[in-house]
């Protein structure tokens, strides 16, 4: 057990090590900028993009999740962020194209820089992991379908919030925790 937990460790190491951490600066200037975020994505990635929500949510960025009963329409002055291991799930492409016809800019992070989405986004954070499809450019992993992707996911968003936080918002740890469900 030791060495598969040190293994997947080493990967996800490796692996942030070659995330060009300019792009995840811009990403969190974009979060900073936004009127509204939106943030999107199925099944296992779009677990982590409810992980970030919430995060955003604790830093005080005004936060949405796509898909649940309470989340407006999205406008100019919006920020869809699109997360998508492939940048070619076809639910995220669509409403990334529909964010981006009402004016909303459009942050994607995905696993593949020449994917659609990738193509269509204002700003991609390009993230080098292998994915459920296991295309030609991805690394090895002994880690199954996309969860290498998802893990890095998890931790580069993360980051995009921290850098966020200490460069935007002097968010302290008490008022992160006034955010914070009381209904426990």
């Amino acid at each position: 057990m030791n060495e598969i937990i040190d293994t997947v460790g080493k990967e996800i190491t490796g692996v942030l090590h070659q995330v060009d951490s300019e792009s995840v600066q811009r990403l969190a200037e974009e979060l900073n900028n936004a009127k509204r975020i939106f943030v999107d994505g199925e099944g296992r990635t779009g677990l982590m993009g409810k992980a970030f929500a919430m995060r955003l949510m604790h830093a005080g960025f005004p936060v949405y999740v796509v898909g649940e009963t309470i989340t407006p329409s999205i406008a100019a002055g919006d920020l869809y962020v699109a997360l998508s291991g492939s940048g070619s799930t076809g639910g995220t492409y669509t409403k990334a194209d529909k964010a981006r016809e009402v004016g909303a800019r459009v942050a994607a992070v995905t696993a593949n820089p020449e994917s659609p989405l990738s193509q269509l986004a204002d700003h991609a954070v390009y993230l080098p992991t292998a994915t459920k499809k296991r295309l030609a450019h991805e690394p090895d992993t002994i880690q199954p379908l996309g969860n290498q992707f998802d893990q890095t996911l998890h931790l580069v968003l993360d980051a995009s919030i921290i850098f966020a936080m200490e460069a935007f918002k002097s968010t302290s740890h008490e008022e992160l925790k006034q955010q914070h469900t009381n209904l426990e």
